[in-house]
């Protein structure tokens, strides 16, 4: 199917490894210009020269922290015209809640939540000036299902769907559309280690904690497996595409299941 995504500009966050990688990639290879974000130059060119050898050859970057509110301003200034906003910059921790400090607190929100807010708040207006425009938030199902020992990044998570709601109300009628996209556990960068931290016997086969993981910590899980990158992007770029033009204010699942119906 053609996304028709060709003369699209799109602005990915978080981009150098994992999801946010795997979307830009998808982003790019399916037509797009796509601009990525990172804090740090030798990773944010290795994902540039990574999604060309994939095919996705307008590929560039900005360097530039995006939970910063000067970071915010250097992406809009590089890239002041944005058809396709993909909010996915976030970060997990497994913390006590008693452990969990006012800094952790406030770190987490500026990540996860004010790096949307600021570059959403950049981008709308243009958009709805155009009538055009895509504005996505990787979310997770942790915004629903709410895991106890990651209540301070599961309150992100519900608060990226509360910004994304109220963003798709203001679009009415229009042609521009705010959704979130929320995964289930996913394998990237970093993932083993955190099953590790929570498995019975950290020292067993990957495989065995993966399922250990499921059959305890995740056992409504539908899939009953991590989700892949891939297969997150893919739905995310469905969502970029005019082809999504009925899809607006709504909550999808990526590990199974419409949480929001389509407004």
């Amino acid at each position: 199917m053609d996304l028709q995504l060709d003369g699209k500009t799109a602005l990915v966050t978080g981009a150098t490894a994992g999801i946010g990688l795997e979307i830009a990639r998808t982003l790019a290879t399916e037509g797009a210009r796509v601009v990525i974000t990172g804090r740090d130059r030798a990773k944010l060119d290795g994902a540039i020269d990574a999604i060309k050898i994939s095919g996705g050859l307008n590929i560039s970057g900005v360097l530039a922290d995006a939970a910063s509110a000067e970071g915010a301003a250097i992406i809009a200034s590089a890239e002041p015209l944005v058809d396709i906003l993909v909010n996915n910059l976030g970060i997990y921790e497994s913390k006590a809640f008693g452990d969990i400090t006012d800094g952790d607190w406030s770190h987490l929100f500026d990540v996860n939540v004010m790096s949307g807010v600021r570059l959403s708040r950049s981008y709308l207006p243009g958009m709805s000036e155009r009538n055009w425009g895509r504005i996505i938030f990787i979310s997770s199902e942790s915004g629903l299902a709410i895991p106890h020992d990651m209540i301070h990044y599961a309150t992100t998570k519900t608060a990226q769907l509360a910004v994304s709601r109220g963003l798709a109300q203001m679009t009415r009628g229009t042609n521009v559309t705010v959704n979130s996209v929320l995964p289930g556990p996913t394998r990237s960068e970093g993932i083993e280690a955190f099953l590790r931290s929570q498995a019975s016997d950290p020292s067993a086969p990957i495989k065995q904690i993966e399922a250990e993981f499921f059959a305890t910590a995740r056992s409504a899980s539908i899939l009953q497996r991590m989700v892949e990158a891939e297969e997150v992007a893919n739905v995310v770029a469905f969502l970029a595409s005019p082809r999504s033009s009925a899809t607006n204010g709504a909550a999808l699942r990526a590990e199974g299941g419409l949480v929001n119906t389509i407004a």
